[in-house]
């Protein structure tokens, strides 16, 4: 008796400031009350007297087995308790809807055990673990699929195996199987001994790097760090990694880049200068709408959008992805000034239109 009465004032510590009596609750009953409780208190789900029932049978079963399930009786003499002092008077009301009968808390902010979140936040945590943990390459995220489970089996959240939402990647990009270790070592400031491959030498190079940044571009990824031996930041792309290991020399501090402004003038990752250029552009009228709803560069200044087509200005320092972007657009798009950055791209549409004017053999 006594365990229980500490078991209940336990409850007590958890609720809000509700009239819960101490009293001996068992645990199945304790279970189905959660339940009912993390139900009623969704506001972005409706639950007839079935789908309660169903929600707590299909917990039961997993705890219990086949045994588990409860009868309907059971289920209204629970609700009948909640609704009592000494079920902690929890605001139960049923409601119609679409000619169905469902219930809810007549008060959205109604808890009866509060664990600071509510049922729709903790399932958006939930998806937003889930979602971390399926990131290709960082073995070493299992943590979050614990956690999810974790989550699952405390607030008794409802499984959904339905793919809502997914982003474009590249499940065969050499490198990716780097960003754990990488992603650690920035983490636990660990300095790294990277053997790596660049695409301009024959021969592989070694870095002794402090890493610092990871960051993805166009479906790759890149890793900024201080390299031993230079005072500039260092990048390196993630598919030119040979291998990687802990590095013997001293961590270098990152006391001069912040990366929440470090990529603010440029597009992509590499930087050519540092020199911030105002390139005006010119669009066509049928690409102006995709220009406006995504921007090239967060700096955008529209000049003028009429039936001749759209122009706007953009301050960056040029680069070779901003060069790429710029072709993509292919005919729909013109670059007005400056004239030397015009003039890099007219040299790369001229031998564009070299290759096609070229004798196919």
């Amino acid at each position: 008796m006594v365990l229980c009465n500490l078991f209940a004032q336990y409850l007590l510590f958890l609720g809000k400031s509700n009239t819960l009596t101490i009293m001996a609750i068992n645990k199945q009953a304790m279970i189905r009350n959660r339940i009912i409780d993390n139900c009623l208190s969704n506001p972005q789900k409706r639950y007839s007297f079935e789908d309660l029932l169903y929600c707590i049978n299909r917990e039961l079963q997993e705890i219990n087995g086949a045994n588990g399930s409860i009868s309907t009786r059971t289920l209204r003499g629970d609700l009948k308790y909640l609704r009592s002092r000494e079920g902690g008077e929890a605001p139960i009301k049923s409601y119609k809807k679409d000619g169905k009968s469902y219930y809810k808390y007549s008060d959205p902010n109604f808890k009866l055990y509060n664990q600071g979140l509510n049922a729709a936040e903790v399932q958006q945590l939930k998806t937003a673990i889930e979602t971390l943990s399926k990131i290709d390459g960082i073995p070493q995220m299992g943590w979050a699929q614990e956690l999810g489970t974790k989550l699952e089996e405390t607030f008794f959240l409802e499984k959904n195996d339905r793919l809502i939402m997914s982003h474009d990647s590249n499940r065969y990009l050499r490198g990716i199987e780097h960003l754990g270790q990488l992603f650690y070592g920035i983490l636990n400031k660990t300095p790294l001994h990277i053997r790596y491959q660049s695409y301009k030498r024959a021969k592989e190079t070694i870095f002794e790097i402090s890493p610092y940044h990871l960051r993805e571009y166009n479906n790759r990824w890149f890793l900024f760090g201080r390299n031993r031996d230079y005072a500039n930041l260092t990048n390196l792309a993630l598919d030119r990694i040979l291998s990687i290991e802990d590095g013997n020399h001293p961590y270098i501090e990152n006391e001069e880049w912040d990366f929440n402004a470090y990529f603010e003038d440029i597009v992509g990752v590499s930087f050519e200068s540092d020199k911030v250029e105002k390139i005006r552009l010119w669009f066509t009228p049928s690409a102006a709408p995709y220009v406006t709803s995504k921007p090239p560069h967060g700096s955008l200044r529209k000049i003028s959008n009429d039936d001749t087509g759209l122009i706007i200005e953009i301050e960056v320092i040029p680069n070779f992805e901003l060069e790429t972007l710029i072709l993509s657009y292919g005919e729909r798009t013109k670059v007005l000034s400056p004239e030397s950055f015009r003039n890099k791209i007219k040299h790369r549409v001229d031998a564009m239109m070299k290759n096609y004017l070229d004798t196919v053999s």
